[in-house]
């Protein structure tokens, strides 16, 4: 057995001498770990996140997608583990880290009585953004978002679609190097969807890095280029789609790994007319 020591498969590799440096990873996991009572949500997450990089993550309820993704932007505190963005320790520089990064939470809680583009304002200039700059990237938000018309109505009265899209407008507003949106399209319209997938495209093309949980396979397997299964609190497969998928669907491949598939045995009389 070599005595030599292997290097830490999570960090980017060392460049030969004479070389740059190779980019820290986006978002990297060590060893997260959070408990709740007695039930353990996540059990020793390992997960390392390209620069660049389109980025799906993918499991049943329950599978501790939300506990991971609150913990790798700083809602939430790990019990163990550490959280690397761009190779800052998260929980170390709160701070510095927090400004590279844009967040759509899971079930988002907003300033509602703010409308649309007071909201997405208050947001920038949070972000220590001049005002005419906030203003500029207010208006452009509104229109990507299909949002101009409603500027004015306060959040409250917006629709479950549209509060969405508003968060999202707050998570970019400051530029973001990492994007972290937990279900983005759950409750949005194909147009909007469509539209917001075109953002995305554009804001990855332009070296960010985007980070997306979501329940629907066939959009991950088409829009991300990287895709982690988790579920029981472990990651079970991670890497580029095709490799994770194997030469079969996304579903498929998520199905034979999460497993817990009944069928419907048992349900015979569904079959039978009633008369």
């Amino acid at each position: 057995m070599s005595s030599e020591t292997r290097p830490d498969p999570s960090l980017p590799p060392v460049a030969p001498p004479g070389e740059p440096p190779a980019p820290a990873p986006a978002l990297a996991l060590h060893g997260l770990w959070r408990r709740f009572g007695n039930k353990v949500a996540v059990a020793g997450v390992d997960l390392t996140i390209p620069a660049g990089s389109f980025y799906g993550l993918v499991g049943p309820n329950g599978a501790g997608k939300t506990t991971t993704l609150s913990m790798a932007t700083g809602l939430l505190r790990p019990d163990h583990g550490t959280v690397l963005v761009h190779g800052v320790d998260l929980w170390a520089h709160p701070e510095q880290v927090k400004r590279s990064l844009g967040v759509l939470p899971d079930g988002v809680r907003l300033f509602d009585r703010l409308t649309g583009a007071q909201l997405i304002t208050y947001a920038g200039l949070l972000q220590g953004l001049d005002r005419p700059t906030v203003a500029a990237r207010t208006a452009d938000l509104l229109a990507a978002m299909d949002l101009a018309g409603d500027k004015d109505t306060l959040v409250v009265d917006y629709s479950a679609g549209m509060t969405k899209k508003v968060a999202l407008a707050c998570a970019l507003v400051h530029a973001p190097r990492l994007l972290v949106l937990d279900e983005p399209f759950e409750a949005v319209d194909p147009v909007s969807a469509a539209n917001i997938r075109d953002i995305l495209a554009r804001y990855v093309a332009g070296g960010g890095t985007v980070v997306v949980s979501s329940h629907v396979m066939d959009l991950v397997q088409r829009m991300c280029d990287h895709v982690a299964v988790i579920a029981g609190g472990h990651v079970l497969a991670a890497g580029t789609v095709d490799e994770v998928r194997a030469g079969r669907s996304l579903e498929e491949r998520f199905v034979e790994l999460v497993g817990g598939r009944v069928g419907g045995e048992g349900l015979a009389w569904l079959g039978t007319s009633s008369g």
